[in-house]
């Protein structure tokens, strides 16, 4: 069994592959992702994490190559998360990340890292932040978490960063996506990207229109236009990031932010180790049963629940 604390201690020493096998770990799940858990979360809460979705081929890869120049630029330590919530067989778009980002592979500043959902038994939703975690508890000062697509787990991922870009290209259809799936509640800053295609003027007045129809707030998120390809508007997308930052700086918001994230995190780890218990605990026959009789209609799903949760209560 491998020493998660002598990984810690390698890894916050530099050591990039004990760091690649705490991650390892991590994804994996089950009690050693828990002990890394454990040793890492009182060493962390430096980095400052960043959120980077949109649809696929929307050019995220692309600007968060472009962004990593900048922030090396600057000499500042940063980690890549490419989040490939589908298939952890097929690996096309996770490999066509770590491509896109070959610019920065052999930097010693620049840590990227492919994650897949692997069997971890909580999924993406709660090995992401523990693989943030340990980023955090080895000095990187920004972690960068990529997704491919724009469902349900990409959303709740990328909308645990402090600070969340959606990128968009020009388009109509792009807008309503981000409108249906829910991006324009997570989003800080919104990213009109291949802004040299015809459109991105429409794009830009359209998500300007679906702002103005949504609830205000302390936060109207700014919309910058990226060729990210040439690098062109990417400066801007650095500093958009960077007043946001700012502004959450400011009145303990950020703190609020991480402080109702831990909580959030700490919901689901309790449901997910209670929904293990209770599989632990109730023979798969029975569980079978109560299964069988509320797809029959004879049994309603709270009942249910409140039988195999008895178990627990034992």
């Amino acid at each position: 069994m491998p020493d998660p604390a002598g990984l810690v201690d390698a890894a916050r020493a530099g050591d990039r592959a004990a760091l690649a096998r705490l991650l390892s770990l991590v994804e994996r799940g089950g009690d050693e992702a828990h002990e890394i858990g454990r040793i890492c979360h009182p060493l962390g809460g430096g980095a400052y994490t960043l959120g980077i979705t949109g649809a696929p081929g929307s050019g995220k890869s692309t600007l968060t190559n472009a962004l990593l120049g900048i922030l090396r630029d600057a000499d500042r330590a940063v980690a890549v998360l490419a989040v490939d919530p589908s298939s952890p067989f097929s690996g096309g778009a996770i490999l066509g990340d770590r491509v896109r980002m070959g610019d920065h592979a052999l930097d010693p500043g620049v840590f990227i890292r492919s994650m897949a959902t692997r069997g971890h038994l909580g999924g993406l939703a709660l090995a992401t932040p523990q693989a943030v975690r340990v980023l955090d508890a080895v000095g990187m000062e920004l972690v960068i978490v990529e997704t491919v697509g724009v469902g349900q787990v990409e959303v709740e991922i990328v909308g645990a960063a402090d600070t969340t870009v959606v990128v968009v290209n020009p388009g109509w259809g792009d807008a309503v996506q981000a409108n249906k799936a829910g991006l324009m509640e997570i989003a800080d800053l919104f990213v009109v990207n291949k802004a040299d295609r015809p459109g991105a003027a429409d794009t830009r007045r359209d998500l300007d229109a679906m702002l103005d129809l949504s609830e205000p707030g302390e936060w109207r998120p700014p919309i910058v236009t990226t060729v990210a390809s040439t690098g062109e508007g990417v400066d801007e997308v650095q500093s958009a990031v960077e007043s946001h930052r700012a502004f959450l700086a400011g009145g303990g918001r950020l703190e609020a932010k991480r402080a109702a994230r831990l909580r959030d995190e700490l919901r689901l780890v309790v449901a997910e180790r209670l929904r293990l218990r209770a599989e632990s605990l109730v023979g798969v026959d029975d569980r079978q049963q109560l299964e069988d009789a509320v797809v029959a209609r004879q049994l309603d799903p709270w009942t249910a629940a409140d039988r195999i949760l008895t178990a627990v209560d034992a």
